[in-house]
C-alpha cells in the first residue's frame, strides 16, 4: 500500500464514524426524496418522464448531475494530475459534446419521441425490429457504463472504510446495486431527477471548495500553481504542453483522435442523457435545459484544472499511481493534503469529498438503470412482446421488474469487474453510443430515404464493431493496465475504437438502406419532420 493510500486509510480509520455518518446522511436524504417522489408517480408518464413537469433549469441541473459521473470527477482529475495538458483534453471533449447534443438532438428528439430512443425510430419504421434493436443497444451501453460506476464505488468506499477483502468489496458493489434498484423502482424518473439535482449541487459545491483551497494555497497565483505542478510531476515543461500521453507515437496520436471523436459524438447517443429531454413540457424548455447544462458542466470542467494540477503540485505521481493506476483517487487525496494530513479538518475534507463522489456514482447509476429498464419495458415488453396491447400499469410493472433484473446483473458483473480498468468500460459505452445509437437517430430525423434495414444494419453493425474492437484492444489485454494484463490478444492497436466503429455505424446505415428493397414511408417522414422541427403533436 502506498504512503498516500496508507495515509488516507489511516485518517479514514480514525474518523470512521464521521465518514459513515456522512455517507448515511446522503443515503437517508435521497431515500426520503425517492419515497416522496414515488408517491406522486401515478402512471407511465410519471415513471418514464417525471410527468414532464420539470423546468428547463431543473432539468439542466439534473442533466449535469447525470452527466458528471465518477469518470468526470475522479477520472479527469487523475488524468490531469498524471498527464497534465493531455489529461485536460478529456474535459474539452466532454464539454464540446454538448454542442452536438444542443444543435442536432435535444429539441428534435424531445418533439419526436415519447419515452425512449426507440419511439423516434419506430415513428416511420417497422416497430418490432427497430424497437428490439434500440432496446438491445440501450441496455448494452447502460450496463457497461454501470460497471464503470460500480467499480469506482468499490475503489472509493474501500479506501475510506479500509476494506481490503474481496468479500467486503463485493458487498460495497451489492450495496450500490440495491440502492439504485430502490431509487428507480420506488421513485421512477421523478425520484431519480431530484436525486440527480441534489447530487449536482453537492458536486459543484465540493469542486468549488477544493478549487478555492487549491488557489488559496498558491495565493491565487495560477502561474505558481502550474509551475509547481510541472516541477513536482518530474516532467518539467512537457507537463504543460501537448503530447505527454497522446504525442509519443503515431498510434497514440490516432488514439487521441479516436477518443476525441467518441467523446464528442457519444454524448448525443447516451441513453440516460437522451431520456432526460422527455422530462420537460416544451421544446423551448429542452433547449433551455441543455444551455443550463452546458454552463454548469463548463464551469465544473474548468474547476477540474485546479483539481488536477493541484493534485500534481501537492502529491507525487508515485503516490497517486500506487493507490490507483489510473489516478482515480487523486481528488480524495488532494482533499486530504489540502485539509492537513494529520488534522481533523483533513479527515473531514476527505470524508466530504469522498461522500460527494459516492453521491455522484449513485445518481448516475440510477439514471443508467432507469434508461435501460425503460427501454426494456416500453420498447421490448410493451411493443414487441405484447405488440402494443399492454396497459400502462403492466408497462410500469415490467419496468420495475426489469430494474431488479438489470440491477442484479450489474451487481454480479460489477463484482467481477471490481479490479478492472474503469476507463476501458467508459470508453466502450461512449464508443457504442456513438457507433450504434447516434447514426440511427440522425438518419431517422434528417434522411427521408432511411429504412428499417438501414437502421438495423447501423445499430447492430455499430454495436458489434465497437464491442469487437474493444475486446481485441489494449484496454482488455496486452498491457499492465489492461483488464487482463497477463493475456495477450490485442491485435487492434487503439484503446478506443471510435475512429473505426463510428464511421462503420454511419456507413452501414447508408449501405443497408440502399441495398434494401423496402420503400421508405415518405408520408411518415414528412410528419416526423414537421413534428421534430415545430413540436406539433408532441406528447
Amino acid at each position: 500500500m502506498s504512503p498516500a493510500l496508507t495515509l488516507a486509510a489511516g485518517e479514514a480509520s480514525e474518523h470512521r464514524t464521521l465518514i459513515v455518518s456522512l455517507f448515511a446522511l446522503f443515503v437517508v436524504v435521497t431515500l426520503v426524496i425517492t419515497v416522496w417522489a414515488g408517491r406522486q408517480t401515478r402512471d407511465a408518464a410519471d415513471f418514464y418522464a417525471g410527468g414532464r413537469q420539470f423546468s428547463g433549469f431543473q432539468n439542466g441541473l439534473a442533466v449535469s448531475g447525470d452527466y458528471m459521473s465518477a469518470a468526470s470527477f475522479l477520472g479527469i482529475a487523475g488524468a490531469i494530475a498524471l498527464f497534465g495538458y493531455d489529461g485536460f483534453l478529456y474535459s474539452i471533449g466532454f464539454l464540446v459534446a454538448w454542442l452536438v447534443a444542443l444543435l442536432l438532438v435535444a429539441e428534435p428528439l424531445r418533439n419526436s419521441g415519447r419515452y425512449t430512443m426507440g419511439d423516434v425510430l419506430a415513428y416511420r419504421m417497422r416497430q418490432r425490429p427497430v424497437r428490439t434493436a434500440a432496446g438491445v443497444s440501450t441496455i448494452v451501453v447502460s450496463i457497461f457504463y454501470l460497471l464503470a460506476q460500480m467499480a469506482g464505488a468499490g475503489v472509493l468506499v474501500s479506501l475510506l472504510l479500509g476494506i481490503t477483502s474481496d468479500g467486503g468489496k463485493i458487498g460495497i458493489v451489492a450495496l450500490v446495486g440495491v440502492l439504485m434498484i430502490v431509487y428507480v423502482t420506488i421513485g421512477g424518473m421523478k425520484g431519480t431527477t431530484w436525486v440527480q439535482m441534489v447530487k449536482a449541487v453537492l458536486l459543484m459545491a465540493g469542486a468549488l471548495l477544493l478549487t478555492f483551497l487549491v488557489l488559496l494555497k498558491f495565493d491565487f497565483n495560477v502561474s505558481d500553481l502550474l509551475g509547481r505542478a510541472a516541477d513536482n510531476s518530474g516532467k518539467g515543461a512537457a507537463f504543460l504542453e501537448p503530447g505527454l500521453k497522446y504525442g509519443v507515437t503515431g498510434t497514440s496520436k490516432l488514439d487521441f483522435l479516436s477518443l476525441g471523436i467518441a467523446l464528442v459524438l457519444g454524448t448525443a447517443g447516451l441513453p440516460h442523457i437522451l431520456i432526460r429531454f422527455y422530462t420537460v413540457p416544451t421544446a423551448k424548455a429542452a433547449r433551455t435545459s441543455v444551455i443550463w447544462a452546458i454552463g454548469l458542466i463548463g464551469v465544473f470542467y474548468l474547476m477540474t484544472l485546479a483539481l488536477g494540477f493541484g493534485a500534481a503540485a501537492l502529491i507525487t505521481p508515485d503516490e497517486i499511481t500506487s493507490s490507483n493506476k489510473a489516478g482515480n483517487t487523486a481528488a480524495p487525496l488532494l482533499a486530504l493534503h489540502l485539509g492537513g494530513v494529520d488534522s481533523t479538518w483533513g479527515a473531514v475534507l476527505l470524508a466530504t469529498i469522498s461522500a460527494v463522489a459516492f453521491a455522484t456514482i449513485l445518481a448516475v447509476v440510477a439514471g443508467l438503470t432507469l434508461a435501460s429498464s425503460s427501454s426494456f419495458a416500453h420498447d421490448i415488453y410493451a411493443n414487441v412482446i405484447k405488440k402494443g396491447t399492454a396497459t400502462e400499469k403492466q408497462e410500469v410493472r415490467a419496468a420495475r421488474l426489469a430494474t431488479v433484473g438489470i440491477g442484479a446483473v450489474s451487481i454480479v458483473l460489477g463484482a467481477l469487474a471490481r479490479d478492472l480498468n474503469v476507463a476501458g468500460l467508459v470508453a466502450l459505452a461512449f464508443a457504442v453510443a456513438a457507433s450504434a445509437n447516434l447514426p440511427t437517430i440522425l438518419y431517422s430525423l434528417f434522411w427521408k430515404r432511411f429504412t428499417t434495414t438501414g437502421a438495423l444494419w447501423s445499430i447492430y453493425g455499430g454495436l458489434v464493431c465497437a464491442v469487437g474492437l474493444v475486446l481485441f484492444s489494449p484496454v482488455v489485454s496486452g498491457k499492465p493496465t489492461s483488464m487482463f494484463p497477463d493475456a495477450d490478444f490485442d491485435w487492434f492497436p487503439l484503446e478506443n475504437p471510435g475512429l473505426i466503429s463510428i464511421p462503420v455505424g454511419f456507413l452501414l446505415g447508408v449501405v443497408g438502406t440502399l441495398l434494401s428493397k423496402e420503400k421508405p414511408d415518405t408520408g411518415a417522414y414528412a410528419e416526423l419532420e414537421v413534428r421534430s422541427l415545430t413540436g406539433t403533436g408532441a406528447h
